[in-house]
């Protein structure tokens, strides 16, 4: 069974933040394969489906993004997947607005959602798509860690809409990708 996690915080208040661009995500592409996120299990919403003749999980932690390698261990631990089987899909700061990324391991990059499950897991090789989100513009200014969670926990404007809900799609085809030909080829083709 594949795993695929969405980061993001729980809650209305937070659904269309820029840190939820897992949620949104995972919310697509469970809609294209109807699934439905109908159960609760390891502190997160999980859905079962299969794609591409691939069982699969997709899991949305209630942890908060900060806590999210608590669930994410939990179902790695319950359901005895390997950390190659493991898709982790997440906002990233340090990418461009729109911009995606896949990669087969690596750090958090600062991001504590990754720092969190790097943790649990005792290990950074797991897959993951970064999402990007761009960073607050302060001109002539160093922009400090509370303008940071101001930025992450804020909603995109109009305009970004305009270029992030493409790049949930093509996040989603990535998704499909990984789970159809492996991380390499989803590497080739959406990076």
């Amino acid at each position: 069974m594949k795993l695929i996690v969405g980061l993001g915080n729980p809650g209305r208040a937070y659904s269309r933040n820029r840190h939820n661009a897992g949620f949104r995500c995972l919310n697509h592409f469970a809609r294209l394969h109807s699934i439905r996120f109908d159960h609760r299990e390891c502190r997160a919403r999980v859905g079962i489906g299969e794609v591409g003749g691939q069982k699969l999980m997709l899991a949305k932690p209630r942890t908060f993004v900060n806590l999210s390698g608590n669930s994410v261990v939990c179902l790695v631990q319950k359901h005895s997947i390997p950390l190659s089987n493991i898709l982790i899909v997440y906002d990233d700061l340090d990418l461009p607005l729109g911009k995606i990324r896949l990669r087969q391991s690596g750090g958090s990059g600062g991001h504590k959602g990754i720092h969190s499950i790097i943790s649990a897991l005792s290990s950074k090789h797991f897959c993951r798509i970064r999402i990007g989100i761009g960073r607050p513009k302060i001109e002539g200014q160093h922009i400090s860690e509370d303008a940071i969670i101001d930025y992450v926990l804020s909603n995109f404007s109009q305009q970004e809409e305009k270029v992030i809900k493409p790049s949930i799609v093509t996040a989603s085809d990535a998704i499909h990708c990984f789970l159809s030909q492996g991380i390499e080829v989803a590497m080739s083709q959406f990076n």
